[in-house]
């Protein structure tokens, strides 16, 4: 069975492309979910958390969201350091999700491919590409945050540019080029392999 990566960057789309796989009959591991839920569950990370950001990054509905995101996204270091502490534990969650699948591929989506090293243990990434000023506004209908905020979390990954490159194949969703077609040649290509 062929482990697929699905990455791009923030509001350009991978979990409608997901969607779509997921429609197909292919499993499909949200890797950004399974972190959140890593991050509220699993009782090893929480103490790594709490001892590197402090008792405030839990209250009582779970990890304080909004407490960790004004660190890490104004300082790199610590957002390193957060993702030295949760990386690690979904990948082995999501390596344990892959074999327990049964279909001629799964798809693992997630925004920080390259950047959390969990790429390595793909045999193909499919990048989702669309420019830049669509995903801003995007992200900010979305999310019902301000332009600079959205700016700030998009200079904390790298470039979509970079990535693309670094993608096996790209997927365009810039409200012009049809989805579904694109998806649908890249998994006749796979189903049957």
């Amino acid at each position: 069975m062929r482990s697929i990566g699905l990455t791009g960057g923030i509001g350009s789309g991978k979990s409608i492309v997901a969607q779509i796989f997921s429609t197909l009959g292919i499993p499909v591991l949200d890797a950004d979910a399974l972190a959140k839920k890593i991050m509220h569950e699993n009782a090893e990370v929480k103490a790594q958390i709490m001892d590197a950001f402090g008792a405030e990054s839990y209250n009582l509905q779970g990890l304080n969201r909004p407490y960790i995101a004004n660190i890490v996204f104004k300082d790199p270091f610590q957002l390193q350091v957060l993702n030295s502490i949760v990386h690690p534990a979904t990948i082995e969650a999501g390596k344990i999700w892959a074999s327990q699948q049964n279909a001629p591929y799964t798809i693992k989506e997630a925004a920080l491919f390259f950047e959390s090293g969990s790429a390595e243990g793909m045999d193909i990434i499919i990048g989702v590409y669309a420019p830049d000023a669509l995903r801003l506004q995007r992200v900010m209908n979305r999310d019902q945050i301000s332009r600079e905020e959205v700016l700030n979390r998009m200079n904390h990954q790298i470039s979509q540019t970079i990535k693309m490159k670094l993608c096996d194949k790209v997927i365009i969703n810039d409200e012009q080029s049809l989805l579904i077609p694109q998806v649908l040649e890249l998994h006749n290509e796979w189903a049957t392999y």
